[in-house]
């Protein structure tokens, strides 16, 4: 389908209508090779003969599709788009059959037996406990009749979480907004107009024109002083995908979503869980969904009562400064912005041409490097999918250890938000080592004619924490992919390392690393240095109760067992978490991607939870010293470097000395007792 470059995927030679077809054969040999390899171990299950030779099997699948997935992200075309689908529902249908292997089962269960078991390390024990375990919940001990259900609902659920991504996709790029009028963006900063009259160009169109992509919105909600126009656009953002707003129907998730709501709870049920919250949270580090929603309340008692206080001062200052007699979800971002503005003297317009994304990149490579004895260096990219992306190359000593593309800008046809997914993980070959590569995403606004790209402070937090992934991904030691950076770590655990790095984007002095004035080289001046931090946690109970209100949605829909209706359990949990309310045609859940289509079902709480795991491992470098190389390298040691060869709380134990707490979380969010 595709050939390779120095290991690496070459993208532009990937052409959609071979997909199908190279899967259809590489799923037909990969069977072909389980009954050799079940027959072959039958007499004599081993490390080598088994396990080995399944993770091959595995590795050869997840390299041919994660270029595939992955261009499907931040490329989409209709012809791409429908080999993607097609081609997953496959792969599912394939994994779930080899997951419910009866032969293979007792196969790899031989593998536990007394004296066998003891001659394997604990790396080869774990990754053969994990596989008994997804053996289990793939429904291996079911009857024949349930089984064929089991598989039938998984197909179900990755039919629909595609299509709910498909129509988050369509109408976040169906919307736009054409202005010809310069003064209805007042307050917008001039690299977003620039982008909009840029996008506009680009459809032949004079004037300005504004869409749904994230850099675009989050700078028009946080900076335009049109209330009317951040009302229009905030209606749009909040209906995508829904049966309300400017594309009422057409995209409409609400079916979808109730659909995959009860196909998963039977799913659950169908394999001994009380409900797909159990199901999903059995192998995370957190024990039970009593447990998660006690976690989640308990941090919704410390947060509430600030945050209705910070409503409360918002409330007034719309009112005394801004006119604003009733305060609408579309005043949110703008009079925080404004409010740091007056009471701290911090504006992303004054801080935005000091960091631009070079010198943010190279000051972040920089930090790390320190950190973890490492070097970073731009190579030219091999087979790039689009002209935005660059290629980086980490050494140690002068040995390289892993690769990562970096895709910074937003553009049409390229799923919102930021992530990294992996492209090749590190493994043993022989007597060699193949290296780990990265994809590392972000939506950022992207460069103008004669100006480069300028990041917010909130955007290079956001690229400190994508590349904190990449780290944990990267660095790993493990030499079984199976067990190599992110692989297989507990989902609750699996954003300690990328929120561990937003940490440095507060420190004085990463922030001089990271900062320099785009035109004069300036550095940031060490008053605003010091006045942004020091805003830092303005209204940090809204914003830590807004993450608890996604938390608490996800947990609820996924404890129910019928008659789902996400929008009323919205409004009910926003009912009591206390926050002000939102308008009756706010389509959240229907645009929640990363419960539907990315992963976090009934895990959404693992953002706080690994908070509380960061914020407590960053306290040590604050007890040690932020430049202790014997504090990095312990969470090199302990944290980076194994992968899932380890339980996650029994790895954090062993770099903090003891179990978390979440003293350093409320801290560092600047809750107060």
């Amino acid at each position: 389908m595709y050939t390779t470059i120095h290991d690496l995927p070459d993208h532009q030679a990937i052409e959609p209508t071979r997909i199908e077809g190279f899967f259809d054969e590489l799923l037909q040999s990969h069977e072909n090779e389980i009954d050799e390899i079940v027959a072959n171990s039958q007499a004599r299950p081993s490390w080598d003969n088994l396990m080995l030779s399944l993770e091959a099997l595995d590795v050869a699948l997840n390299d041919a599709w994660a270029p595939i997935s992955h261009l499907n992200s931040v490329v989409s075309n209709p012809d791409l788009r429908a080999a993607h689908d097609n081609s997953i529902k496959k792969i599912t249908a394939y994994e779930t059959r080899i997951g419910q292997s009866r032969p293979l089962y007792d196969a790899v269960r031989q593998l536990t037996e007394k004296t066998t078991f003891a001659a394997l390390n604990p790396s080869q024990q774990k990754m053969v406990t994990d596989s008994l375990k997804a053996f289990q919940r793939n429904g291996v001990a079911l009857n024949e009749t349930d089984r064929k259900r089991f598989q039938e609902l998984r197909a179900k659920l990755t039919e629909l979480s595609s299509q709910f991504a498909n129509n988050v996709l369509d109408a976040t790029d169906a919307w736009t907004k054409h202005v010809t009028d310069i003064a209805l963006l007042e307050g917008i900063p001039a690299p977003s107009v620039a982008v909009a009259k840029e996008t506009a160009q680009r459809r032949d169109l004079a004037g300005y024109l504004l869409t749904l992509d994230m850099a675009c919105y989050a700078s028009t909600m946080t900076h335009c002083r049109n209330r009317a126009l951040r009302e229009e656009m905030y209606e749009a953002y909040a209906t995508r995908a829904s049966d309300q707003g400017p594309s009422a129907g057409e995209y409409d998730n609400s079916h979808i979503v109730v659909e995959m709501l009860n196909a998963r709870t039977e799913l659950a049920e169908l394999v001994g869980f009380d409900n797909f919250a159990e199901y999903s949270i059995d192998p995370k580090m957190a024990t039970s969904a009593n447990e998660v929603k006690v976690f989640l309340d308990g941090l919704v008692s410390r947060a509430a009562p600030q945050a209705r206080q910070e409503i409360e001062r918002m409330r007034e200052f719309a009112r005394t400064e801004w006119g604003i007699d009733e305060l609408e979800p579309w005043d949110l971002s703008f009079l925080t912005e404004r409010m740091r503005e007056s009471l701290y003297d911090v504006a992303d317009a004054e801080l935005k041409p000091y960091f631009p994304l070079n010198v943010v990149e190279r000051g972040m490579f920089e930090v790390v490097g320190a950190l973890f004895d490492v070097e970073i260096a731009a190579k030219d990219a091999p087979a790039a999918w689009h002209d935005d992306v660059r290629y980086f190359e980490i050494t140690r000593r002068g040995e390289t250890i892993a690769r990562f593309y970096l895709d910074a800008f937003a553009r049409e046809k390229k799923r919102g938000g930021a992530w990294m997914a992996d492209c090749r993980s590190r493994r043993s070959i022989g007597n060699e080592m193949a290296l780990p590569v990265a994809y590392l995403t972000c939506n950022f606004t992207p460069p103008t004619k004669g100006q480069p790209s300028l990041l917010t402070h909130t955007e290079v937090v956001t690229l400190f924490h994508e590349f904190g992934h990449g780290l944990h991904h990267m660095l790993t030691q493990q030499k079984y992919a199976t067990l190599a950076g992110i692989n297989g770590v507990e989902w609750d655990a699996v954003e300690l390392p990328s929120q561990f790095m937003e940490n440095w984007c507060w420190q004085e002095a990463s922030l001089r690393k990271i900062s320099s004035h785009f035109e004069t080289g300036e550095a940031l001046p060490k008053e605003l240095l010091h006045r942004l931090i020091a805003a830092k946690n303005l209204n940090s109970g809204m914003a830590m109760l807004r993450q608890l209100e996604f938390g608490l949605l996800d947990i609820e829909l996924h404890t129910q067992l019928k008659d789902f209706d996400p929008i009323a359990t919205m409004r009910s949990i926003r009912s009591r978490t206390g926050m002000m309310p939102h308008k009756d045609y706010d389509r959240m859940p229907l645009g929640f991607g990363h419960i539907f289509a990315g992963g976090y079902a009934a895990g959404y709480y693992s953002y706080l939870w690994a908070e509380v795991l960061s914020a407590d491992a960053f306290a040590a470098f604050e007890e040690e010293g932020l430049q202790n190389p014997q504090t990095s390298e312990r969470f090199l040691r302990e944290i980076l470097e194994v992968g899932s060869s380890v339980k996650a709380i029994d790895m954090f134990k062993k770099f903090r000395g003891r179990a978390p707490q979440n003293d350093a979380l409320l801290r560092h969010a600047g809750i107060q007792n």
